[in-house]
């Protein structure tokens, strides 16, 4: 069960056996108005890029994290190396075309942006390395989970000490797909993923997947031991007052995020 955080007014959620400072947003305890009320971190949604620094000083405040390293989000599975020298910030140089981030750098953070996607935390306490993926359905089925595993492992990390949180995101019970997503979960899966695909209840020819079960499922198949991951049961898309959910909102909204930073909570 993950435990909701509240901090200077901000109101986030932690994963209790995780063991590095870490943090999946919600809406609440920003300064952004409208569409992007308050606390979105997205920034390239239009929302005005001072409100979006001061909602980053914020978090960055609560989390005693100065030094940020950010990803392009581009739907896919590379696992991006980084170091202090990587870090930004909101409204600067562009970063890197990637969807996962790695690093051993002790006190950095690592950030990725959620709308609904998949967000995957993971930390290796005994050597220090930690790692962040975005998992959308795309990124899932080409295993970014697998990836930033041995992306660790790399790093020299047991996978049977990394621990692995993932946050709130689309459930299976609002991730309406077509027979593409299924295809695809059962080809990564190698056969074995038809506990997380079932028919639509609404729609023939439509299926809902667990996007959630699938990148557990391939952490497990990564090395990690099921005991080490936890898996929020919060849905994005069936709360939009605490959420932004592409899905339900479209594009015209903000975005939540988590973040890990390579220190002991």
């Amino acid at each position: 069960m993950f435990s909701e955080v509240r901090r200077d007014g901000l109101l986030y959620l932690t994963a209790p056996l995780f063991p590095a400072v870490h943090a999946f947003t919600t809406r609440y305890g920003g300064v952004s108005e409208g569409v992007f009320a308050s606390l979105n971190l997205g920034e390239s949604r239009g929302d005005d890029i001072e409100r979006v620094r001061e909602n980053f000083r914020r978090v960055k405040d609560a989390l005693g994290v100065q030094r940020l390293c950010f990803t392009h989000q581009i739907h896919e599975n590379k696992v991006r190396y980084v170091t202090s020298a990587d870090a930004r910030e909101p409204g600067d140089k562009m970063p890197p075309d990637c969807d996962g981030l790695v690093t051993d750098e002790e006190g950095l953070g690592l950030i990725i942006f959620i709308a609904d996607c998949a967000p995957i935390l993971l930390c290796d306490e005994k050597r220090h390395i930690v790692a962040a993926a975005h998992a959308g359905w795309r990124g899932t089925v080409a295993d970014i989970a697998g990836k930033a595993v041995e992306a660790m492992a790399g790093l020299g990390s047991d996978r049977r000490d990394i621990r692995a949180a993932i946050g709130p995101c689309i459930s299976k019970c609002c991730f309406e797909t077509g027979p593409e997503v299924p295809e695809a979960v059962m080809k990564v899966l190698e056969g074995a993923g038809g506990e997380f695909i079932a028919p639509s209840p609404a729609h023939a020819e439509k299926y809902t997947v667990d996007l959630k079960g699938v990148n557990r499922a391939l952490l497990i198949r990564a090395g990690l031991r099921p005991e080490n991951i936890e898996v929020c049961d919060e849905c994005t898309a069936c709360h939009t007052d605490r959420y932004w959910s592409h899905r339900v909102l479209g594009p015209e909204r903000g975005s939540q995020a988590a973040i890990v930073v390579n220190r002991r909570a």
